[in-house]
């Protein structure tokens, strides 16, 4: 019996062996098709290469391809776990020309695959193919030997396949599987086709026409061929199964959950275990693909695909939580073939055991809940949309589980009752926002947000993307269009392009598509936090809603914007290690020239300080340790140790970033542990070197941290060391050496400076004796020494004025220090006059005849000044007039 695994490599072994490249899956999220949540067909990533935008990998290509049905309008979420094919994540096989070959070798091999490596039986096998495609009914009975009646003509939509109204588009040929006439249901494009005897199992897709507006309008000048064959279903064929779930992956990943759970897949029972296996495989590698349960977008699919097998665990009795210890069977059975579920084994681990653990806790109010709302109910009747909602608004317990959890009950739940109270909620919070004394104008965001719910931002993982326009906004008011050289703020569906909040700057970059638009994105912001909105000026051609566009983000700034905010990270836990615990953040600005840090602390960082932290930060990105990211609730994020930000509001989940030396699973921690929504450097060696260029107040008991990182530090560094070597070449002398020449410089200035003080002094005393006996004259019956002295520094004033009083032995003693026009003015008066005279009256009449005012000492010595030197004289004479009239 062939294994789930040997048909997998059976197939692509042979497409390989006949010049195909074997190509790995893509990604399950499409980042370049904003029509798409999730990769749902094995042709998606090959989308751009048959539309011509890119260029095949090879001429012939096969892939296994993983893909997911849940979200949008390819979901088939609700009937997995009931119905006997229907599945959340399943695998494609196909095989591919892009332009090679075509119709005859893709059913050739085709016949060849099913008939000789899978050797089944070709009597049970039909084909279908549409109704006017006569050249692939006539290679059927060619290559086949198909008899006409098992080659069936459909003309419906279903037998013709097409990328979307505008595009590639072409014919289609099913093989299909006859499981036998004791199972019901009869062939395709019969009255009984729904039934599960006749089971389709590989679809070939002849693409070889180009459509526009549903028309076809030409033929492609190369045509090409894609094809896709459900793994699962031809696993169920080849291992003589009708349920998917009775395969060997199936039987396995059932198997380990009937062990856990001490209960076997039978009855009622049967569907929660089938639940849980298929929902236990689309989880997994969502998350091994970048997708973090949220409440928007992806996440939000996740969330509800993990909740319904977890309700599902649940009701088969689990008291702990399941979900986490079934990934090791899965590891087993599908590893080999997909390395990077096993490289992510520990965070899909750590992801289910968080959420079931979060969600066992809402389960059970909401089922009790349930039960008390629903008690007197009958079978057919259906609970009311307002009780569904108060469930989901006021206790968490989402409405598609509501609707799960009744259906086992043969109850039904009131959409438009939910829908309603929905809307009237909505409604509320619009008119609180206008009431807050928002701008008018923010009533455009509560339109879009409520038509279009949030903007999904892919820029955790990525730079560039498609998405769809979902608005365009200009002066304020939605447009329909915009043309060139028109300032515009667009939204899309999906964007990589961060908006900024949490003082982190938004992206800027440049939106291209279709007719040559071109706008330069210039900013990025967030209104009601929940939107992006792309702020710009088309440069070229014109852009409309419902056009999809291909967004780039200036991934350089990105960058040098990711280490700036991860430097802001490492610099608080630094300041916290050197400074203590009372070190919180109180702002920040993350800008891709700087950043600012504004962080509690009463006094100025010594240059210890500043040292030490940034030898502290410096040798984590040394040390190049991954940052990793962790989704948890606010609660347990800082009881856990994470930090929170200053001024960030924080839902019922945040992203939690850890990054430096240490181990941080719960029981552990890094070097920095913080609740942050931001864009981070995937390893703190990105950031290159960090510098702190200053420390500043901010306000009391705020300071505030300037930085630098990567090349604007190392810049910085560079200006700094070419400042001095210019001063070493001033003072020929090396770099190392100038500290000690300036230092010797300054010595000998300081010396110079003592010696030509002394100097003045002494020629202001006119190098003493009779010189300075000659300044000495009787003014009303007491000695006067007044003088008027160039050049002199007025704090020689009052030693000059001591040595004046000792000579005299009793008298007043007045000097003028005249300096660049401006005048100093000193008196003195010897102790035995000072009952008679003041020397701060005298002074402040020499300030006055100076221009000046005031004056201020004691009654023995005062000083004061005065703006105009050239009326010294004029100031001693006033004195003297005092003296002498006193």
């Amino acid at each position: 019996m062939y294994s789930t695994n040997d048909i997998r490599s059976t197939f692509l072994n042979y497409f390989a062996d006949r010049g195909h490249e074997k190509v790995p899956s893509a990604p399950l999220v499409p980042y370049n098709d904003p029509s798409l949540m999730f990769v749902n067909a094995g042709m998606v990533p090959f989308k751009n290469v048959f539309t011509g935008l890119e260029t095949p990998p090879a001429p012939r290509a096969t892939s296994s391809q993983k893909c997911v049905r849940a979200g949008g309008k390819h979901n088939d979420l609700d009937n997995v776990g009931y119905t006997a094919r229907h599945l959340t994540f399943f695998e494609m096989l196909g095989n591919f020309s892009f332009g090679d070959y075509f119709k005859e070798q893709a059913i050739t091999q085709a016949w060849e695959v099913v008939t000789k490596e899978f050797a089944l039986d070709p009597k049970r096998l039909l084909v279908t193919v549409y109704h006017t495609d006569d050249e692939a009914f006539d290679l059927w009975r060619k290559i086949a030997g198909l008899p006409e009646e098992r080659i069936i003509r459909i003309a419906t939509k279903d037998n013709f396949w097409a990328m979307g109204s505008d595009g590639p588009c072409g014919p289609c040929s099913e093989i299909f599987w006859d499981y036998g006439p004791d199972v019901a249901g009869g062939p395709p494009g019969s009255p009984d086709e729904d039934g599960d005897r006749f089971v389709e199992i590989w679809n070939l897709v002849f693409m070889q026409h180009l459509q526009a507006n549903d028309e076809i309008v030409s033929n492609l000048p190369h045509p090409s061929i894609d094809t896709g064959m459900g793994l699962e279903r031809i696993a169920s064929v080849l291992q003589g199964r009708q349920n998917v779930f009775e395969t060997d992956t199936f039987r396995h990943l059932i198997a380990a959950s009937e062990d856990l759970t001490s209960t076997k897949a039978q009855g009622e029972q049967r569907a929660s275990h089938q639940v849980i296996a298929d929902h236990l495989r689309s989880t997994s590698f969502l998350i091994s693909d970048g997708v973090l349960p949220s409440n928007e977008g992806r996440g939000y699919v996740l969330r509800r695909i993990m909740r319904r097998a977890m309700r599902h665990a649940h009701l088969l009795g689990a008291k702990e939580p399941l979900m986490h210890r079934l990934v090791p069977a899965l590891i087993t059975e599908m590893g080999q073939a997909y390395p990077d579920l096993t490289r992510a084994q520990p965070l899909i681990e750590e992801v289910l055991e968080r959420e079931e653990s979060r969600f066992r806790q809402t389960l059970e109010k909401g089922l009790r809940l349930l039960d008390e709302a629903t008690q007197d109910m009958q079978e057919g009747q259906s609970l009311s949309g307002e009780t569904a909602f108060k469930l989901y608004d006021t206790f968490g317990f989402p409405y598609d589980l509501t609707v799960d959890a009744l259906r086992a009950r043969g109850l039904g739940v009131e959409r438009e009752g939910f829908d309603t109270a929905m809307a009237q909620q909505k409604a509320a919070a619009r008119a609180a926002w206008k009431g807050s004394g928002a701008a008018a104008d923010s009533e455009v965001w509560f339109d879009i947000v409520d038509r279009e719910d949030a903007t999904e931002f892919t820029g955790y993982s990525a730079t560039s993307g498609d998405g769809h326009v979902v608005a365009l906004i200009v002066d304020g008011k939605e447009v329909d269009s915009a043309e060139v050289g028109q300032e515009v703020t667009l939204l899309t569906n999906q964007t990589p392009f961060y908006g900024e909040s949490g003082g982190q700057m938004g992206d800027t970059g440049v939106v291209t598509g279709n007719n040559g638009l071109h706008i330069r994105i210039t900013d990025t912001a967030k209104p009601l936090g929940r939107l992006h909105a792309h702020n710009g000026v088309i440069e070229a051609g014109s852009i409309a809603k419902g056009d999809t566009v291909h967004l780039e983000v200036d991934q350089d700034r990105r960058d040098r914007i990711r280490a700036n905010h991860s430097a802001t990270h490492l610099v608080h836990a630094a300041l916290r290690n050197r400074l203590g615990g009372h070190v919180t953040q109180k702002g920040s600005l993350v800008a891709e020239d700087r950043l600012r840090f504004d962080f509690s602390h009463p006094k100025a960082l010594t240059a210890e300080d500043i040292a030490a932290i940034e030898a502290d930060v410096n040798a984590e990105i040394r040390h190049n340790d991954q940052v990793t990211t962790r989704l948890m609730s606010p609660d347990d994020a800082i009881e856990a140790g994470a930090m929170a930000l200053f001024g960030e509001k924080y839902g019922e989940e945040v992203r939690v970033l850890s990054m430096g030396r240490g181990n941080w699973n719960g029981s552990g921690k890094s070097y920095s542990v913080e609740l942050c929504g931001g864009i981070h450097v995937h390893a703190t060696g990105d950031i290159g070197v960090f510098r702190i260029i200053s420390d500043s107040a901010v306000s009391s008991g705020v300071r505030r941290i300037e930085a630098l990182t990567g090349e604007a530090a190392r810049q910085w560094l560079v200006q700094r060391e070419d400042a001095l070597k210019a001063v070493a070449g001033v003072l020929k002398s090396t770099p190392e050496e100038a500290e000690a020449r300036v230092s010797a410089l300054m010595d000998e200035r300081k010396r110079l400076e003592r010696e030509l003080a002394e100097a003045k002094k002494q020629l202001a005393l006119g190098g003493g004796g009779a010189s300075a006996a000659k300044a000495d004259e009787e003014v009303g019956g007491v000695k006067f020494s007044g003088q008027v002295l160039d050049g002199l520094n007025p704090k020689e004033l009052r030693g000059l004025l001591d040595d004046a009083k000792k000579r005299m032995g009793s008298g007043i003693a007045a000097i003028v220090a005249v300096n660049e026009g401006r005048a100093a003015f000193a008196a003195a008066v010897t102790d035995d006059l000072t009952d008679r005279f003041d020397a701060v009256a005298l002074v402040r009449t020499g300030v006055e005849a100076l221009g000046g005012k005031g004056g201020g000492g004691r009654p023995d010595m005062a000083q004061g000044g005065g703006p105009d030197g050239t009326k010294a004289a004029e100031a001693l004479a006033a004195v003297k007039e005092q003296i002498a009239a006193t």
